[in-house]
């Protein structure tokens, strides 16, 4: 599964203090490796807390993670002889992931992620497990964490193992290189001493939702910058198609159905066609009355999204907020059992990401099968071929199109709705988060190619009207495609052009380009 980026942000550190962290900062240190420093005032605070630790582990009442066996063992009693042993075990034991590797910039996230919990002071860490979490990172130190292994409660159990047998001085890591070194060696070339875990702090590394929180966080950067990539590929494609533009003035939108994402997204398309020659010659001719639903019902589509997608960053805020550990360290010191390790409200949100992508694609994937369809083109020639019968155009484009969409609309059955009991039943409903935020991941990657295939039929289409021009908006985003994708002709290699076409819509740039005369979409 291939990663995806977003522009750097200016601040190369980012502090770590009990209050916690930003979406931009764990953007910052997942995908652009700033670094971070730990808040004196936040260490302070783990110190203070980890008193009440030590006098709980000295004293004669068994303490869930502190005295006693985990999970469906919470009832086994472990003597002060044994502790080490105990954290060290419970780390070894749960590090049974399998299957592909998991992308650093999420490895990256789950570490920083797990470090703020700690940090919050409501674990009971000492300070030097949160210093060596993010001396690891600043080391570019990533560890080895593979796609199986969590099912989203009980905290990200095997993949958050992976990263702290590394504290250990165990298991694998890659070096910023991303070369797989022993990691005694990766950790002396750093100058950090692996972490000897005392009392509940191996239970404190693993017992977070961080790995499905950080993938839904780089998701929603993704998504709110593609949806804005999809408004504008729904303009070229009016254009391309020979649509209107009166269904998207704003009087039909707020005022009559008053969803916010409906009306940015109408703005945002009604902007990009402003001024489009293309656009006027149709409205003079006035042949047609309606569009068809894939162009006409486009805001309301894309709307529904961007809906969406607010309320995916109201609760990946509120988990942001959250000290997710079990037990927990109350504010008096009460060390308590609790069930906020449980990812539903996360793992719900991530479902509904990959509903929404999933019909933002097959929308698109319509649009684009018009521009093709010579009976429905409106004057076109067949699948845009310069020479129809020898040439075929983008005609398979539009296959591997269908295909991305394809593979969207399984991947849109919901995981959240799954629950396979474990720990002898201790454990007995788990909320899958971990699978649902892993399939999103393939989803977003998909839905780029699918408006960047959109993009490319568009722009191909509307060269083709010439003499008739685009809007403003549109030429400039055309002329960054034309800079790496040649424009009409005949029959060539065309997996290189969905290629280019995929990684100006990466680094932003036709975006930019259409912004740099719309002014900012929303």
């Amino acid at each position: 599964m291939t990663s995806t980026t977003t522009r750097p942000t200016d601040d190369p550190t980012v502090a770590l203090s009990s209050s916690g962290l930003t979406a931009a900062d764990v953007l910052a240190v997942a995908r652009h490796h700033a670094r971070v420093d730990l808040d004196p005032s936040a260490r302070e605070q783990v110190a203070s807390v980890r008193a009440h630790i030590d006098a709980l582990a000295a004293g004669e009442t068994p303490v869930y993670g502190v005295s006693t066996g985990f999970g469906a063992l919470a009832d086994t009693s472990i003597p002060p002889s044994m502790r080490h042993a105990l954290q060290r075990s419970l780390i070894r034991s749960h590090a049974a992931g399998a299957g592909p590797e998991v992308e650093t910039e999420v490895i990256r996230a789950l570490m920083l992620l797990r470090a703020r919990t700690l940090a919050s002071g409501r674990t009971g860490v000492r300070p030097v497990v949160v210093e060596t979490i993010l001396a690891l990172l600043n080391a570019q130190i990533t560890p080895i964490v593979h796609e199986y292994g969590s099912l989203g409660c009980s905290g990200d159990l095997a993949p958050l193992s992976h990263c702290a047998i590394v504290l250990m001085g165990e298991g694998r890591a890659r070096d910023r290189d991303g070369v797989e070194r022993p990691v005694p060696e990766l950790l002396a070339e750093a100058g950090i001493e692996p972490v000897l875990l005392e009392e509940k702090e191996g239970l404190a590394l693993i017992n977070g939702t961080d790995g499905m929180l950080g993938m839904l966080l780089m998701a929603i950067a993704d998504l709110d910058e593609l949806v804005r990539t999809a408004d504008l590929a729904t303009a070229l494609t009016v254009q391309g198609l020979r649509g209107r533009d009166s269904v998207f003035r704003p009087e039909l939108h707020a005022p009559l159905r008053p969803h916010p994402g409906q009306a940015a997204s109408a703005a945002n398309i009604f902007a990009v066609l402003a001024g489009s020659p293309i656009v006027a010659d149709v409205a003079a001719e006035g042949s047609r009355v309606q569009d068809a639903y894939s162009l006409r019902c486009a805001p309301q589509v894309a709307g529904g999204v961007r809906d969406t997608l607010e309320h995916a960053r109201t609760v990946a805020e509120r988990e942001l907020a959250a000290s997710i550990d079990n037990p927990v360290v109350l504010e008096d010191g009460t060390v308590t059992s609790n069930g906020n390790f449980h990812g539903a409200p996360v793992a719900y949100v991530l479902d509904f990401l990959a509903v929404v992508s999933a019909d933002l694609a097959s929308i698109a994937e319509r649009r684009t099968d018009r521009m093709l369809d010579k009976s429905r083109s409106h004057g076109l020639p067949p699948f845009l071929a310069d020479d129809p019968g020898v040439d075929s155009g983008f005609m398979i484009v539009q296959y591997t199109q269908a295909g991305l969409v394809s593979e969207m609309k399984r991947l849109a059955v919901p995981a959240s709705v799954d629950s396979i009991p474990s720990s002898a039943m201790q454990e007995d409903h788990v909320s899958m988060g971990w699978h649902a935020a892993r399939k999103l991941r393939t989803s977003v990657q998909n839905l780029r190619l699918v408006l960047a295939i959109e993009l490319l039929t568009a722009a191909r289409a509307i060269d083709l009207r010439a003499p008739l021009t685009p809007s403003a908006a549109s030429v400039a985003a055309i002329e960054v495609l034309r800079r790496t994708v040649e424009g009409p002709g005949s029959d060539r290699f065309l997996a290189p052009d969905i290629a280019e076409a995929e990684a100006r819509l990466l680094d932003g740039t036709v975006l930019a380009a259409a912004e740099e005369v719309t002014g900012p979409l929303r």
